[in-house]
């Protein structure tokens, strides 16, 4: 499509693109081998040793309780704060509650860098370690940095490459989008979303190897080795095209936007756009102090009941980042996660069903969640028509009809060994969706769609966009 310039030329949008992130995704050896890849992860190990030490508040460093509100903070006034928010909502078996937040208004940088050699498109991808990251070293985008940390505000070392991204190129950029992270635990946090193409002058430092979209997809089949944000910005790349031979045809074909769909794009966003003005949210910003059933103690806040999660104090030591060591809260989660997408054939085409979710840190009330997303031990404590819908069914999937199950963690800069399960499941002919219009059939095509924009799929669902294309 032709759009216009400043110049008052036409420039047209590269439709070699979609056949050339085919060929990267159909390439498993790149400039590495795969058990190169391997091989250079371990490498890194070494270099990446973080000791991570729960310390009581009181030496928390540059952080403390406001004597006021009694929220969490930096005393720069930057990075990120831990405060209160009371929620009513008309959605969940819930309806009324306050919790802990984190509350982190400036918007980051997550950036993956590309560039063909050898005339296929390689990702510049990092090997990064977080303190909450389960193992410690993990895959990351080239850059993923807070705007508090590339601006230096902890006075360490300049962020690796971030000025292929701050400012792009514009015609460098094949993905910008802002998106959201967990709705539950943050208020209304997002982070850009971007991929860029460069030159061959950018070449890899240490710490980081050129890698195909096929190397990618490969590694996403291990247990927590792709991190949160390179997942999400993987998820944001155009659609590929069909190459044909695909492992999986009906996911190839619902990749395919002229394949058909249960429902028009329209159909889909009047369906969004429906829910969340249908759907009543309300939350207030309270002081940490005075939210109710949530106590602290010296080195934890945590729910009476000891569900949900913790606020903890971590001191980290660690040589290869910015700052050498450092002290700072993390949101340690209770359990480990569901998120399962269910999945459906429909005239060959498959279709994954999308929940309408509600959660209190969303900017727009309602953005598409997977199937399910939940901790099972949060709701043991009620009756069994509140239990998630469809976790039973995920418990109980056969290998056979399961394509994909793996372990992966959240963003280790925040969370404290957050972990979910990540399940692609196929039902059954006879599968019926609940009548109450919260779930919604859509194609791979229309998913990819929806990622050109922002605020419409939460990142648990985004991971597993990344996961159903690795299938393909």
């Amino acid at each position: 499509m032709p759009t216009a310039t400043s110049t008052g030329l036409l420039r047209h949008t590269d439709a070699s693109l979609p056949e050339r992130i085919a060929e990267s995704a159909a390439t498993i050896d790149g400039v590495l081998t795969h058990r190169e890849v391997l091989a250079w992860l371990e490498s890194r190990q070494p270099h990446h040793v973080q000791e991570v030490r729960r310390i009581p508040f009181a030496e928390l460093g540059s952080w403390g309780f406001d004597p006021g509100t009694g929220n969490l903070a930096h005393a720069s006034g930057r990075f990120f704060s831990v405060e209160g928010l009371r929620v009513r909502s008309d959605f969940g078996p819930v309806r009324e509650w306050s919790q802990p937040i984190i509350h982190q208004p400036e918007i980051g940088i997550l950036g993956i860098a590309v560039r063909e050699i050898d005339g296929v498109l390689h990702c510049l991808m990092q090997a990064k370690a977080e303190p909450g990251n389960p193992g410690g070293l993990q895959l990351a985008p080239t850059v993923q940095a807070t705007r508090s940390n590339y601006t230096r505000v902890h006075g360490g070392r300049v962020v690796p490459y971030l000025e292929q991204f701050a400012p792009a190129d514009p015609r460098q950029v094949i993905a910008d989008v802002l998106q959201s992270e967990q709705g539950a635990w943050f208020y209304r946090k997002r982070n850009r979303n971007m991929v860029v193409e460069v030159g061959p002058e950018v070449e890899a430092g240490d710490d980081f190897r050129w890698l195909t979209l096929g190397q990618l997809h490969r590694l996403l089949h291990l247990d927590n080795v792709v991190n949160m944000d390179a997942r999400t910005v993987l998820s944001c790349l155009p659609a590929a095209a069909d190459r044909g031979g695909a492992t999986r045809p009906a996911i190839a074909r619902s990749a395919d936007g002229s394949a058909g769909s249960l429902h028009t794009t329209a159909e889909v966003l009047s369906w969004v756009t429906r829910m969340r003005t249908e759907h009543e949210l309300v939350t207030e910003r309270a002081p940490l102090r005075e939210i109710e059933r949530w106590h602290q103690t010296d080195s934890a806040i945590a729910h009476e009941s000891g569900r949900f999660f913790s606020v903890v104090a971590v001191d980290v030591q660690a040589g290869c980042r910015e700052v050498d060591s450092w002290q700072q809260p993390l949101l340690e989660p209770h359990g480990v996660g569901i998120v399962a997408l269910l999945v459906k054939r429909f005239d060959g085409v498959m279709h994954a069903l999308i929940n309408a979710r509600v959660e209190p840190g969303y900017l727009d009330v309602v953005e598409l969640a997977p199937t399910v997303q939940c901790v099972p031990e949060n709701y043991r404590h009620l009756p069994p028509d509140s239990q998630p819908p469809y976790v039973d069914l995920v418990r109980a999937r056969r290998p056979e009809r399961t394509w994909f199950d793996v372990e992966l963690s959240e963003e280790g800069g925040r969370f404290y060994d957050a972990r979910s399960r990540y399940v692609i499941l196929e039902v059954d002919d006879g599968f019926s969706v609940r009548p109450d219009g919260q779930f919604h059939w859509l194609t791979l095509s229309q998913l990819t769609v929806l990622l050109q924009h922002r605020h419409y799929l939460n990142v648990q669902a985004r991971t597993l966009v990344a996961a159903l294309r690795a299938l393909i």
